[in-house]
């Protein structure tokens, strides 16, 4: 009763929390500016403020751009650290949105939390327009859905498309049969030139805390093979991880924009294309044609990761995923 009562408050704090912004933004305390950092967090932002942005991206005519980034909530100095050099690299590479991949508020969700760890810590972003699409993680109230900045029109899951990319943010905490069959029932009908999936809990993933969402998989996989799906970005675990290609889909894991978990990539695994566990990061991504154009970027504003992947061939799969199990996500 009292968690269906604060699910309830929390809903009304959200719808109406721009009416009281005002005399929340007097209460709530804001992220360190740079020059009130400690000792640490200076010499990182000084070096990220110094360091050069050094673009691999093309930045073709009429290309979709946008930023990846996951298990952001903290409203801590360095998830600000890390949003100043996404603020910089905008400048040479002027994305349009960014996909948020889940664990978007650690800790409580009132009106004063969204400002703390998601508003102040995002302003300039957001001042400028940009848009940010959420997916629900395990740490995350479903009431989210409801927060108009996070664009989630009070669902679970959804669908957006930008030029000739269809996006799909799921919900990975739980996929049930309404999930399954509304993910199928739009990719049956999608004719988009690239399908991209974005949700919390990485298919595959080396991490040494968590590791691969078998479970998961067992579900979403025949049904991205089935339909042609072309890249997978999930975030969970707190590093940055570019997985071989698995039955020609391509899948990243970028959940080291608020929280890190150093050292935790298992050595040697066979599914690591490339990965980085020592700091945070996020990832600037550009579709141009049948190109995808991928850069990751760490809280020094240093490259640790960029390349192109080329858009898979379509090939006809008459897989039955009418007897797919649901699987609770823990």
């Amino acid at each position: 009763m009292k968690r269906t009562i604060a699910s309830v408050l929390t809903f009304a704090a959200l719808i109406f929390g721009g009416l009281i912004g005002n005399a929340l933004a007097q209460t709530s305390a804001p992220v360190p500016a740079t020059g009130e950092r400690v000792a640490t967090g200076e010499r990182v932002a000084t070096a990220a403020a110094s360091a050069p942005v050094k673009l691999t991206l093309p930045v073709k005519e009429g290309s979709v751009r946008f930023l990846v980034i996951g298990d952001t909530g903290t409203g801590t100095i360095q998830q600000q650290e890390l949003s100043d050099v996404m603020l910089r690299y905008r400048q040479a590479f002027p994305y349009e949105f960014v996909l948020m991949l889940g664990d978007n508020m650690y800790g409580g969700e009132k009106p004063a939390d969204f400002k703390l760890k998601f508003e102040n810590v995002y302003k300039q972003l957001l001042d400028d327009k940009v848009k940010f699409y959420a997916t629900l993680g395990n740490h995350d109230e479903s009431n989210q859905r409801f927060y108009e900045q996070f664009n989630m029109n009070g669902e679970e899951f959804y669908r957006f498309t930008k030029g000739g990319v269809a996006f799909y943010s799921l919900n990975s905490n739980y996929m049930d049969k309404r999930q399954v069959k509304w993910l199928e029932d739009e990719l049956a009908k999608d004719t988009s030139e690239w399908k991209i999936m974005f949700m919390h809990h990485p298919p595959y993933s080396s991490g040494g805390k968590h590791g691969s969402s078998s479970g998961l998989r067992e579900v979403v996989e025949p049904i991205f093979l089935k339909y042609g799906v072309n890249a997978v970005f999930a975030g969970h675990e707190h590093f940055y991880e570019r997985v071989k290609p698995q039955k020609g889909i391509y899948y990243f894991i970028s959940g080291a924009g608020g929280k890190l978990r150093s050292g935790d990539v298992k050595k040697g695994s066979p599914l690591t294309e490339k990965a980085f566990d020592t700091d945070m990061s996020f990832m600037l991504l550009e579709v141009a044609g049948d190109e995808l154009h991928f850069q990751v970027i760490s809280r020094t504003g240093e490259t640790v990761d960029s390349g192109v992947l080329t858009k898979q061939q379509k090939k006809p799969n008459t897989l039955n995923t009418s007897n797919l199990t649901v699987i609770p996500i823990r």
